[in-house]
């Protein structure tokens, strides 16, 4: 079983949908704590580890084989919290920054929430050092689209970012850093590829659930997919 980590409830009909489209067969638990975003944008994401930890440690009594967090914000909290759980916690945007590195040096960075850009930037960094490659990451806020996600206008929310993508120039490639944005990826005219993360950090959670679940075997980043059940109890996204 793979738990998922949300900071909203919006996330989970399009994992679901994805572990049904290409893992089927991986059971999906998703833990939904819009609150840990919440706290993490007003006090900076370590304000939510110990919270995020205990989260993890009730996961994992329930039977996770390992954690894919969906929120960019706290993805890092989370994976430092990976020690002390004994089960891979991986950070759903970290497969996107790799392939990110692997399309070309320059790389833009769109997001709705401010407090998204910086752990994401630092996150390609990491995979480009990684890589050993060079890197040029800029960051741009999409502004407006966030008012429009907390007020449930998905299509408005979803067209800010699409045209903000179709404005960018002199990139090699475009990350889309919020989950929530990947429907946009559909409906954008750039000229360069753009990026989301649910699909390959899926997959990456899928792989690492699976071998996890295979004695002897140490779990890298993915995962499987079969039939998902939403908790209120405290989660990450």
């Amino acid at each position: 079983m793979l738990a998922l980590l949300h900071t909203s409830p919006v996330h989970v009909p399009v994992f679901d949908a994805l572990r049904d489209a290409a893992h089927p067969g991986l059971e999906l638990r998703h833990h939904v704590d819009a609150g840990l975003l919440e706290r993490a944008r007003r006090d900076g994401p370590e304000a939510v580890a110990e919270t995020v930890a205990a989260v993890l440690a009730r996961a994992v009594a329930q039977g996770a084989r390992a954690v894919l967090c969906t929120c960019s914000t706290i993805g890092g909290v989370a994976e430092a919290a990976a020690a002390g759980v004994g089960v891979p916690v991986l950070r759903v945007d970290r497969p996107m920054a790799a392939a990110a590195v692997a399309v070309g040096p320059r790389v833009l960075v769109l997001a709705a929430l401010e407090s998204t850009l910086a752990p994401t930037a630092a996150l390609i960094e990491e995979e480009a050092r990684r890589a050993d490659r060079r890197v040029e990451v800029r960051t741009r806020l999409v502004e407006g689209a966030w008012a429009r996600f907390e007020a449930g206008d998905g299509e408005g929310y979803l067209r800010r970012v699409a045209e903000a993508a179709d404005s960018v120039t002199g990139v090699d490639v475009i990350v889309l850093a919020q989950a929530s944005m990947a429907p946009a990826k559909e409906s954008t005219r750039a000229r360069v590829p753009v990026l989301a993360s649910p699909a390959p950090g899926l997959a990456a959670g899928a792989s690492a659930a699976g071998a996890a679940a295979r004695p002897g075997q140490a779990g890298p980043p993915g995962a499987d997919g079969s039939y998902g059940r939403v908790s209120g109890e405290a989660a990450v996204g």
